[in-house]
């Protein structure tokens, strides 16, 4: 019932021609969070009842979803006569409703609240849906839909995720809305973060990380604490993202998967100085999939001390300096960052092996993410301590990965058993560290010992890119010759 909803809601949006296949999930998302929150208003008013306590409500009457979606007759049947419909659904949406929502951000108490998110989520958006008669038919629907129980809730955060990941699989930026969960979930299993902890994703996207990393802390639900429960819901997760669209999801995407209100804040993650981190505001750990290759301008870049012009290198330098000491990661990073002989890469593996312990590193397979067309490694390290010794593991698989044929978590059994106690085997070896320095530019390329046929391929746009820089670094040099001539 509720995916054939989804597929319903998806058909109404296309013949209203209410922008593309990405903003079908964002208006779905905007109705289908004001039903839940009205589920979720009407539980609290029950649980009070039930304690002899008095609820208050956080919307006010006019804007509550049985006052403007779908106000009821006494036989719970929809009220033709007081709800809107066509030009009048429309403008009250569009002039009453989110101008409202809006304000909540400025009136809220703090940013964990309720009451912040809901403005917080209103201020990014617009209602996209042009036809208020469009709008009444999604309105029936998602009217007849419910989040009340965990069973209900548990199957809408499945379906929500099939949408995620089909937006990931939608175009070249897919891997902004979409980490491959079985991926998502070997990470965190790795990092084995506890209750206590805090858990920060700077590039959040559609929050994979921290929803996975919510579900590895609450499987025991049984065995927490009513104050270890507040403390997972209310300050543990923590996430930072820049586009809108990603934001708003990643929003629902917790919600639907039991966090109440996230911890997410729509900002530029990059346009903050790292050198203006303080401890207070340091993490235990970090897990990311920070954006490959995104051009950053020189006026970002003067944020780090390494300058460079792709993002996940400037991300890498942010996640550093903002774990605390002894804090641990899991950053998935392009897999040429472990070779390129360009100087913001010598210098930033510099800089992680000497003041971080890289312990684990996991070489993926071609095609792990559908859509981004690079080959990529997770880098596993905790901070504090220089690094003496890493594991390599190179995951080989015997098909190809695809759209059709996707990564799955019994692929990474093996890596996850080895990895516990650092064993060597057919895919995995170490290497001593003090066999790296400058002179071979911290060289930490994936070369198998115990393939000695393997020859190791570069993507040609990777290449060029790597070509470009260089050029770049030696026009310096030749000016700064001629300046001194």
């Amino acid at each position: 019932m509720f995916e054939q909803a989804l597929k319903n809601i998806d058909n109404i949006l296309r013949a209203d021609n209410a922008g593309g296949a990405l903003d079908y999930i964002e208006q779905t998302s905007w109705i289908l969070f004001l039903k839940y929150l009205d589920d979720l208003e009407e539980t609290k008013k029950t649980e009070a009842a039930l304690a002899g306590k008095k609820y208050n409500y956080i919307l006010s009457p006019q804007y509550k979803w049985s006052a403007w979606a779908c106000p009821k007759t006494v036989d719970g049947k929809l009220d033709h006569q007081k709800a809107f419909d066509g030009d009048d659904l429309r403008d009250f949406v569009n002039l009453k409703l989110f101008p409202h929502l809006k304000t909540f951000k400025m009136s809220a108490e703090n940013s964990d609240t309720v009451e912040y998110k809901i403005g917080e989520i209103f201020s990014e958006l617009k209602n996209k849906i042009q036809s208020g008669y469009a709008l009444r038919k999604i309105l029936n629907i998602v009217d007849a839909l419910h989040f009340r129980t965990e069973e209900e809730k548990h199957e809408w955060s499945h379906l929500y995720e099939s949408k995620i990941k089909g937006m990931g699989n939608a175009g070249q930026d897919g891997g902004q809305y979409y980490t491959p969960r079985p991926l998502i979930k070997t990470i965190v299993k790795v990092v084995n973060p506890k209750i206590g902890e805090t858990i920060y994703d700077g590039a959040c996207g559609s929050a994979g990380f921290l929803v996975e990393a919510f579900a590895y802390l609450s499987k025991d639900r049984e065995k927490l604490s009513s104050k270890d429960w507040e403390v997972l819901q209310k300050k543990t997760l923590y996430g930072k993202e820049k586009i809108s669209l990603p934001y708003i999801i990643g929003i629902m995407n917790m919600i639907l998967h039991g966090v109440e209100t996230p911890n997410i804040k729509r900002t530029d993650t990059l346009a903050e100085n790292i050198n203006d981190i303080q401890e207070k505001d340091r993490y235990d750990i970090v897990l990311a999939n920070p954006p490959f290759g995104a051009k950053m301008g020189r006026e970002l870049q003067q944020n780090f001390p390494i300058k460079s012009s792709d993002s996940a290198f400037l991300f890498l330098q942010h996640f550093i300096k903002i774990l605390k000491a002894g804090g641990r990661a899991g950053i998935v990073i392009k897999n040429t960052f472990l070779s390129n002989t360009d100087n913001a890469s010598v210098s930033l593996r510099k800089l992680l092996l000497e003041s971080c312990n890289l312990h684990t590193v996991l070489d993926l397979p071609g095609g792990t993410f559908t859509g981004a067309g690079v080959k990529t490694v997770i880098l596993f390290f905790e901070k504090g301590a220089p690094t003496k010794k890493i594991w390599f593991y190179q995951l080989n698989l015997d098909r190809n990965l695809g759209k059709t044929n996707a990564l799955n978590e019994n692929d990474l059994a093996e890596f996850v058993e080895l990895q516990k106690n650092k064993k060597d085997s057919e895919n995995s070896w170490s290497v001593d560290t003090s066999t790296l320095s400058l002179s071979n530019g911290f060289d930490l390329s994936v070369k198998n010992p115990h393939k000695n046929d393997e020859i190791i391929l570069r993507e040609p746009k990777e290449i060029l890119e790597e070509m470009g820089e260089l050029d770049k670094e030696s026009e310096k040099v030749l000016n700064k010759i001629k300046r001194s001539l």
